[in-house]
Protein backbone atom coordinates (compact mmCIF):
# COMPACT_ATOMS: atom_id res chain seq x y z
CA UNK A 1 0.00 0.00 0.00
CA UNK A 2 1.21 3.42 -0.43
CA UNK A 3 2.36 5.47 2.53
CA UNK A 4 1.09 8.36 3.02
CA UNK A 5 2.06 9.38 6.44
CA UNK A 6 5.56 8.09 8.35
CA UNK A 7 6.64 8.55 11.84
CA UNK A 8 10.34 7.44 12.39
CA UNK A 9 12.09 7.76 15.78
CA UNK A 10 9.86 10.37 16.57
CA UNK A 11 9.90 11.78 20.05
CA UNK A 12 8.48 14.98 21.37
CA UNK A 13 9.67 16.36 24.27
CA UNK A 14 8.53 19.54 25.87
CA UNK A 15 11.15 20.63 28.70
CA UNK A 16 11.76 17.81 30.78
CA UNK A 17 8.08 15.84 29.92
CA UNK A 18 8.19 13.93 27.09
CA UNK A 19 5.10 13.31 25.16
CA UNK A 20 5.93 11.17 22.49
CA UNK A 21 8.93 8.86 22.92
CA UNK A 22 11.26 6.95 19.83
CA UNK A 23 7.33 6.22 17.76
CA UNK A 24 7.49 4.56 14.17
CA UNK A 25 4.48 4.67 12.66
CA UNK A 26 2.84 4.03 9.26
CA UNK A 27 -0.36 5.13 7.96
CA UNK A 28 -1.36 4.18 3.77
CA UNK A 29 -3.98 5.17 1.21
CA UNK A 30 -7.09 3.14 1.50
CA UNK A 31 -6.84 2.67 5.74
CA UNK A 32 -9.22 3.46 8.51
CA UNK A 33 -6.55 3.87 11.49
CA UNK A 34 -7.86 4.20 14.84
CA UNK A 35 -5.16 5.64 17.24
CA UNK A 36 -6.15 5.20 20.94
CA UNK A 37 -5.12 6.15 24.37
CA UNK A 38 -6.18 8.11 27.44
CA UNK A 39 -5.60 11.56 28.16
CA UNK A 40 -2.45 12.89 28.20
CA UNK A 41 -1.08 9.27 26.28
CA UNK A 42 0.43 11.33 23.37
CA UNK A 43 -2.69 11.23 20.45
CA UNK A 44 -2.83 15.09 19.67
CA UNK A 45 0.82 15.70 20.33
CA UNK A 46 1.38 12.74 17.51
CA UNK A 47 -1.51 14.96 15.20
CA UNK A 48 0.03 18.36 15.89
CA UNK A 49 3.32 17.01 13.98
CA UNK A 50 1.31 15.13 11.36
CA UNK A 51 -0.18 18.33 10.52
CA UNK A 52 3.17 20.18 10.65
CA UNK A 53 1.82 22.44 13.86
CA UNK A 54 4.81 21.04 15.68
CA UNK A 55 8.38 19.82 15.24
CA UNK A 56 9.55 16.45 16.44
CA UNK A 57 12.27 16.87 18.51
CA UNK A 58 14.14 13.82 17.27
CA UNK A 59 13.30 11.63 14.62
CA UNK A 60 11.41 12.40 11.28
CA UNK A 61 8.00 12.64 9.87
CA UNK A 62 6.96 12.35 6.06
CA UNK A 63 3.51 13.63 5.31
CA UNK A 64 2.62 12.77 1.41
CA UNK A 65 6.64 12.47 1.13
CA UNK A 66 7.18 15.77 2.64
CA UNK A 67 8.23 17.70 5.32
CA UNK A 68 5.00 18.91 6.67
CA UNK A 69 6.20 21.85 9.31
CA UNK A 70 8.90 22.69 6.33
CA UNK A 71 8.78 22.47 2.73
CA UNK A 72 5.42 20.16 3.17
CA UNK A 73 2.84 22.94 3.06
CA UNK A 74 1.45 22.16 -0.24
CA UNK A 75 1.12 18.62 1.10
CA UNK A 76 -1.03 19.89 4.06
CA UNK A 77 -3.39 21.80 1.66
CA UNK A 78 -4.46 17.92 0.78
CA UNK A 79 -4.78 17.12 4.32
CA UNK A 80 -8.35 17.37 6.12
CA UNK A 81 -8.62 17.88 9.84
CA UNK A 82 -11.07 17.91 12.63
CA UNK A 83 -10.01 19.17 15.88
CA UNK A 84 -11.47 17.68 19.27
CA UNK A 85 -12.60 20.93 20.22
CA UNK A 86 -14.38 22.26 16.94
CA UNK A 87 -14.73 26.19 17.31
CA UNK A 88 -16.52 28.58 14.61
CA UNK A 89 -17.64 32.50 14.73
CA UNK A 90 -20.78 32.62 16.55
CA UNK A 91 -22.30 35.30 14.02
CA UNK A 92 -21.24 33.43 10.54
CA UNK A 93 -23.61 31.35 9.19
CA UNK A 94 -22.91 27.86 8.25
CA UNK A 95 -22.41 28.78 4.80
CA UNK A 96 -19.76 31.54 5.41
CA UNK A 97 -17.77 29.77 7.76
CA UNK A 98 -17.36 26.54 4.89
CA UNK A 99 -17.13 29.38 2.47
CA UNK A 100 -13.87 30.66 4.53
CA UNK A 101 -12.52 27.28 5.06
CA UNK A 102 -13.12 26.79 1.22
CA UNK A 103 -11.44 29.67 -0.23
CA UNK A 104 -8.32 28.79 2.28
CA UNK A 105 -7.87 25.65 0.72
CA UNK A 106 -8.67 27.07 -3.03
CA UNK A 107 -11.52 26.16 -3.80
CA UNK A 108 -14.88 27.22 -5.23
CA UNK A 109 -16.79 28.28 -2.36
CA UNK A 110 -20.55 29.54 -4.19
CA UNK A 111 -21.17 25.66 -4.41
CA UNK A 112 -21.28 24.16 -0.76
CA UNK A 113 -24.82 22.94 -1.07
CA UNK A 114 -23.43 19.17 -1.57
CA UNK A 115 -20.99 19.54 1.48
CA UNK A 116 -23.61 20.37 3.96
CA UNK A 117 -26.19 17.47 2.50
CA UNK A 118 -22.81 15.12 2.90
CA UNK A 119 -22.92 16.02 6.31
CA UNK A 120 -27.07 16.24 7.25
CA UNK A 121 -27.15 19.87 7.31
CA UNK A 122 -28.80 20.42 4.20
CA UNK A 123 -31.84 22.87 4.39
CA UNK A 124 -32.44 26.18 5.96
CA UNK A 125 -29.61 25.48 8.85
CA UNK A 126 -26.76 26.56 6.85
CA UNK A 127 -28.08 30.12 6.64
CA UNK A 128 -28.26 30.89 9.65
CA UNK A 129 -25.85 31.85 12.24
CA UNK A 130 -23.51 29.61 13.45
CA UNK A 131 -24.54 30.44 17.13
CA UNK A 132 -28.00 29.20 17.15
CA UNK A 133 -26.84 25.73 16.29
CA UNK A 134 -26.51 22.47 18.61
CA UNK A 135 -23.01 21.04 19.59
CA UNK A 136 -24.31 17.80 17.28
CA UNK A 137 -24.44 20.18 14.11
CA UNK A 138 -21.39 22.51 15.07
CA UNK A 139 -19.18 19.04 15.11
CA UNK A 140 -20.80 18.25 11.62
CA UNK A 141 -20.01 21.81 10.16
CA UNK A 142 -16.52 20.78 11.15
CA UNK A 143 -16.39 17.54 9.58
CA UNK A 144 -17.44 19.24 6.35
CA UNK A 145 -14.85 21.78 6.63
CA UNK A 146 -12.24 19.03 7.08
CA UNK A 147 -14.08 17.20 3.77
CA UNK A 148 -13.32 20.03 1.76
CA UNK A 149 -11.47 18.95 -1.62
CA UNK A 150 -11.75 15.43 -1.13
CA UNK A 151 -8.64 15.15 1.20
CA UNK A 152 -5.96 12.03 0.68
CA UNK A 153 -5.57 12.53 4.53
CA UNK A 154 -7.95 13.22 7.10
CA UNK A 155 -7.25 13.77 10.49
CA UNK A 156 -10.07 13.27 12.77
CA UNK A 157 -9.73 14.16 16.79
CA UNK A 158 -12.90 12.57 18.51
CA UNK A 159 -14.99 13.06 15.22
CA UNK A 160 -18.13 11.63 16.97
CA UNK A 161 -18.11 13.86 20.31
CA UNK A 162 -21.93 15.39 20.11
CA UNK A 163 -23.25 13.43 17.40
CA UNK A 164 -26.56 11.03 18.27
CA UNK A 165 -26.25 7.43 17.70
CA UNK A 166 -27.86 7.62 13.74
CA UNK A 167 -25.34 10.33 12.82
CA UNK A 168 -22.66 8.32 14.03
CA UNK A 169 -23.46 5.87 12.05
CA UNK A 170 -23.73 8.29 8.71
CA UNK A 171 -20.08 9.34 9.95
CA UNK A 172 -18.91 6.04 9.75
CA UNK A 173 -20.65 5.81 6.24
CA UNK A 174 -18.66 8.60 5.13
CA UNK A 175 -14.64 7.51 6.40
CA UNK A 176 -15.37 4.40 4.74
CA UNK A 177 -16.78 5.86 1.50
CA UNK A 178 -13.58 7.89 1.78
CA UNK A 179 -11.28 5.42 2.53
CA UNK A 180 -12.76 3.41 -0.04
CA UNK A 181 -11.92 5.97 -2.57
CA UNK A 182 -8.19 5.41 -1.66
CA UNK A 183 -8.10 8.62 1.78
CA UNK A 184 -6.14 7.64 4.44
CA UNK A 185 -8.22 8.38 7.38
CA UNK A 186 -7.09 8.51 11.18
CA UNK A 187 -9.20 8.21 13.68
CA UNK A 188 -8.43 9.10 17.54
CA UNK A 189 -10.85 8.37 19.78
CA UNK A 190 -12.14 7.11 23.34
CA UNK A 191 -14.73 5.88 21.95
CA UNK A 192 -13.26 2.41 21.56
CA UNK A 193 -17.41 0.29 21.79
CA UNK A 194 -18.08 1.83 18.17
CA UNK A 195 -14.47 1.80 16.16
CA UNK A 196 -15.06 -2.32 16.35
CA UNK A 197 -15.40 -3.48 12.45
CA UNK A 198 -14.93 0.42 11.71
CA UNK A 199 -11.04 0.29 11.79
CA UNK A 200 -8.88 -1.84 9.53
CA UNK A 201 -6.06 -1.54 11.89
CA UNK A 202 -5.62 0.01 15.75
CA UNK A 203 -2.99 1.90 17.54
CA UNK A 204 -2.69 2.17 20.91
CA UNK A 205 -0.47 4.27 22.58
CA UNK A 206 0.73 5.55 26.39
CA UNK A 207 2.90 7.92 27.70
CA UNK A 208 3.78 8.83 24.61
CA UNK A 209 4.78 5.06 23.48
CA UNK A 210 3.14 2.42 20.83
CA UNK A 211 2.28 -0.82 23.35
CA UNK A 212 0.48 -2.37 20.45
CA UNK A 213 -0.16 -1.99 16.61
CA UNK A 214 -2.27 -4.46 14.68
CA UNK A 215 -5.76 -5.35 13.04
CA UNK A 216 -8.01 -6.32 15.62
CA UNK A 217 -7.64 -10.03 14.94
CA UNK A 218 -4.09 -9.37 15.66
CA UNK A 219 -4.72 -7.69 18.59
CA UNK A 220 -6.69 -10.55 20.08
CA UNK A 221 -4.25 -13.10 18.81
CA UNK A 222 -1.67 -11.49 21.03
CA UNK A 223 -3.61 -10.72 23.98
CA UNK A 224 -4.80 -14.73 23.81
CA UNK A 225 -7.92 -13.46 26.37
CA UNK A 226 -10.47 -15.51 27.10
CA UNK A 227 -13.61 -15.89 24.97
CA UNK A 228 -17.17 -15.89 26.72
CA UNK A 229 -19.65 -18.25 25.61
CA UNK A 230 -23.15 -18.39 26.77
CA UNK A 231 -25.70 -21.40 25.89
CA UNK A 232 -29.29 -21.98 26.70
CA UNK A 233 -29.59 -25.62 26.93
CA UNK A 234 -31.94 -27.49 25.80
CA UNK A 235 -30.72 -30.16 28.16
CA UNK A 236 -28.57 -30.72 31.37
CA UNK A 237 -25.14 -29.99 30.88
CA UNK A 238 -22.29 -31.20 33.04
CA UNK A 239 -22.06 -28.61 35.12
CA UNK A 240 -18.41 -28.59 35.87
CA UNK A 241 -17.10 -24.79 34.44
CA UNK A 242 -20.44 -23.29 33.80
CA UNK A 243 -21.97 -20.45 35.78
CA UNK A 244 -25.69 -20.51 35.91
CA UNK A 245 -26.85 -17.27 34.89
CA UNK A 246 -30.51 -15.72 36.58
CA UNK A 247 -32.25 -16.06 33.21
CA UNK A 248 -31.35 -19.99 33.57
CA UNK A 249 -28.53 -19.86 30.86
CA UNK A 250 -25.41 -21.09 31.37
CA UNK A 251 -21.78 -18.95 30.45
CA UNK A 252 -18.41 -19.90 30.99
CA UNK A 253 -15.06 -18.67 29.39
CA UNK A 254 -12.58 -20.81 27.27
CA UNK A 255 -9.18 -19.85 25.82
CA UNK A 256 -9.09 -18.78 21.80
CA UNK A 257 -6.99 -22.61 21.04
CA UNK A 258 -10.20 -24.13 22.81
CA UNK A 259 -13.30 -22.21 21.44
CA UNK A 260 -13.77 -24.70 18.31
CA UNK A 261 -13.52 -28.07 20.41
CA UNK A 262 -15.67 -26.54 22.78
CA UNK A 263 -18.56 -25.65 20.55
CA UNK A 264 -17.97 -28.68 18.59
CA UNK A 265 -18.28 -30.80 22.11
CA UNK A 266 -21.70 -29.04 22.77
CA UNK A 267 -22.84 -29.45 19.34
CA UNK A 268 -22.37 -33.09 19.15
CA UNK A 269 -25.63 -33.73 20.93
CA UNK A 270 -28.78 -32.91 19.39
CA UNK A 271 -31.18 -31.06 21.08
CA UNK A 272 -28.49 -30.33 23.98
CA UNK A 273 -28.33 -26.45 22.89
CA UNK A 274 -30.88 -24.17 22.30
CA UNK A 275 -29.13 -21.40 21.50
CA UNK A 276 -25.48 -20.46 21.99
CA UNK A 277 -23.44 -16.97 21.55
CA UNK A 278 -20.06 -16.93 21.69
CA UNK A 279 -17.77 -13.00 22.20
CA UNK A 280 -15.00 -12.04 21.71
CA UNK A 281 -12.90 -10.11 23.51
CA UNK A 282 -14.24 -6.47 22.88
CA UNK A 283 -11.57 -3.61 22.14
CA UNK A 284 -11.92 -2.18 25.51
CA UNK A 285 -10.83 -5.36 26.93
CA UNK A 286 -7.95 -5.31 24.80
CA UNK A 287 -6.91 -1.91 25.53
CA UNK A 288 -7.31 -2.88 29.36
CA UNK A 289 -5.16 -5.98 28.78
CA UNK A 290 -2.29 -4.02 27.03
CA UNK A 291 -2.48 -0.98 28.93
CA UNK A 292 -1.51 -3.65 32.02
CA UNK A 293 0.82 -5.27 30.20
CA UNK A 294 2.61 -1.80 29.88
CA UNK A 295 2.34 -1.11 33.67
CA UNK A 296 3.79 -4.42 34.61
Amino acid sequence: MTETVALAGVTKAYGPIVAVRDLDLALHAGEVVALVGHNGAGKTTQIKMMLGLSRPSAGTVRLLGTDPAGDGFAARAEVGYLPESVSFHLALTGRETLAFYARLKGLDARHLDPAFAAVGLDGGAADRAVGTWSKGMRQRLGLAQALLGRPRVLILDEPTSGLDPALRREFYAIVAARAAEGATVLLASHALTELEGRADRVVIVNRGVKIADGTLDELRHLAALPVNVRVRPGAPLPADGWRRLPDGSLETEVAPAGKLALLARLLAVPGAIADIIVTEPTLDDLYAHFLRREAA
